[in-house]
């Protein structure tokens, strides 16, 4: 089959070829014009990885809606790509390296870990081809992406010249990503940040942290080149719809030093090490889970650019979020625990946990009132709440929150007298997430010191607000009117003060019939 000449192509035709106009005209190709002798229709001989070395790698089994950027990522980490063929209709595309070695490296690298393009394992091997030569105006968008991943590169100092070996790159890339979450409207918690980066390899350790009002993580994977290809996939990506857009960068560290296993920080590769002081201890379900790659929530994400939205928005309510899976298979309920028993009530459990969702039950254990049951409108919302509200500081204890086993919070039955530690909300007018569109939506922040406060009557100052919320039990450290006077910025001296005048404050009755709304604030005055 070797030897017939292609003169479309440039190249002799191997068992490998496709080069047929047919195959050429499906979507996103602008090479329905080539032409080719009709010998496409040959089978292939078995899968291999061998092969005489070729800088022109055959790429087969590809995903039908693959892009040439993601195919261009798999050479990137081992040197530069300068060309690419794009078979649409087979499923199939040519990958030229500046060099054999770097192409060699690349299938020795692929022999040991099976390669991965959304979700779907793909097939790589030497091509009977030394050189892929096409036509550029027949192969003008490819040529395109080629140009703007490299330029893309290039500007991010990544990896480039001819061959780079695994050794190499080790030593002068890290395999530790650093990760920051713009426009963070739902929770993105640990172990979403592990299904999706765990795509593109093993995943060691990841540590989660709060700097400049910002959720960020560092992530560890077990090498550079995998932390080379979600960079250049995942950066600029949304992991829910139109939000939670992923920033990434290398981190200069080469190793994460993870001391405590929970649901801020985890090292995969040690599941004996400690909760840590005063932090939630790891739930048993994931701590089973954890050489899964499913994450709690049980999201189908696929970590690919254009399919990371896991999160569709409903169309009863426009800013409302369905998670496939946790309302049905799992819980609308929370179980809060280390409450401050002599402090906490239903109320106070209502306004707080309202922040993030519509609470409608609140239940206090009767013979453990340290802890309680809330029930929210849905289960997006308890993981919401869940998320941002585990390991704060209420009453002056850590509280942990976690999802319950329980599907909804029982009121006692008629007569009984439970000394008002079950209260029914579901009616409340107070509910910041029962209007469709609400603004609410928008402006759901972690726990901070800045609170946002709205429906402020003309008449109140900022010495009475100043006032009113010191004699909450903190410090007001400053404050700031918005231009109509009707909304303001106020910061408390910490965090847990902040959350203690957001429960004593929302809603409060300033005159005239203007109840006061409280919010956290992602702003610093």
């Amino acid at each position: 089959m070797d030897g017939i000449d292609d003169s479309a192509a440039g190249v002799k035709r191997g068992s490998d070829d496709l080069l047929s106009g047919s195959l050429l005209n499906g979507p996103n190709s602008n090479m329905s014009n080539v032409i080719a002798n009709g010998s496409d229709r040959k089978k292939f001989k078995a899968d291999k990885m061998d092969g005489a070395p070729s800088r022109v790698l055959h790429i087969r089994k590809l995903p039908s809606e693959v892009t040439e950027t993601e195919v261009i990522a798999l050479g990137l980490p081992f040197g530069k790509v300068t060309n690419i063929l794009m078979l649409k209709g087979k499923n199939q595309a040519f990958l030229e390296l500046a060099s054999e070695e770097a192409a060699v490296t690349m299938v020795k690298y692929y022999t040991t870990v099976t390669p991965h393009l959304r979700n779907h394992p793909i097939y790589i091997q030497y091509s009977n081809h030394k050189e892929l030569k096409t036509d550029s105006a027949l192969n003008q968008r490819a040529q395109a992406v080629l140009q703007a991943v490299t330029a893309v590169q290039s500007a991010s100092n990544s990896l480039s010249g001819s061959a780079v070996s695994e050794s190499s790159m080790t030593s002068t890339q890290s395999p530790v990503l650093r990760i920051i979450i713009d426009n963070m409207y739902y929770p993105v918690t640990l172990d979403v940040l592990h299904q999706i980066f765990s795509k593109f390899g093993a995943v060691l350790k990841i540590i989660t942290f709060t700097k400049n009002n910002q959720f960020q993580a560092l992530l560890q994977y077990a090498d550079p080149v995998n932390a080379q290809q979600a960079k250049l996939t995942l950066d600029g990506q949304n992991i829910y719809n139109a939000c939670c857009t992923l920033r990434i960068d290398f981190s200069k560290l080469v190793n994460l030093n993870v001391k405590y296993n929970n649901d801020k920080s985890r090292d995969y590769t040690r599941p004996d090490l400690p909760a840590g002081d005063g932090q939630p201890s790891l739930d048993p379900a994931i701590a089973a889970a954890f050489a899964k790659e499913s994450s709690l929530l049980g999201l189908p994400v696929a970590a690919v650019p254009g399919a990371l939205s896991p999160l569709a928005m409903s169309s009863a309510a426009a800013g409302r979020v369905a998670i496939p899976g946790v309302h049905s298979g799992g819980s609308i309920v929370l179980l809060v625990s280390n409450l401050n028993d002599e402090m906490v009530t239903p109320q106070s459990l209502f306004t707080l946990f309202g922040v993030y969702g519509d609470v409608q039950r609140v239940k206090i254990l009767y013979n453990k009132k340290d802890s309680a049951l809330i029930q929210m409108a849905d289960g997006n919302q308890a993981q919401l709440a869940m998320s941002h509200l585990n390991g704060q500081k209420m009453y002056g204890k850590i509280i942990r929150v976690t999802l319950s086993k329980h599907q909804a919070v029982q009121l006692p039955r008629e007569g009984l007298d439970d000394q008002g530690l079950t209260k029914d909300f579901g009616n409340s007018p107070l509910h910041r997430f029962k209007k469709p569109g609400s603004k609410n939506f928008q402006n759901i922040f972690p726990p901070s010191a800045t609170l946002h406060l709205s429906n402020i009557p003309s008449s109140i100052s900022e010495e009475e607000l100043r006032t009113l919320f010191s004699n909450s039990g903190g410090i007001v450290k400053a404050f700031k009117f918005f231009q109509d006077h009707k909304m303001a910025l106020l910061q408390m001296g910490s965090v847990e003060e902040a959350i203690q005048a957001l429960i004593e404050l929302h809603n409060y009755n300033l005159g005239d019939n203007h109840h006061l709304r409280v919010s956290f604030s992602k702003s610093t005055i």
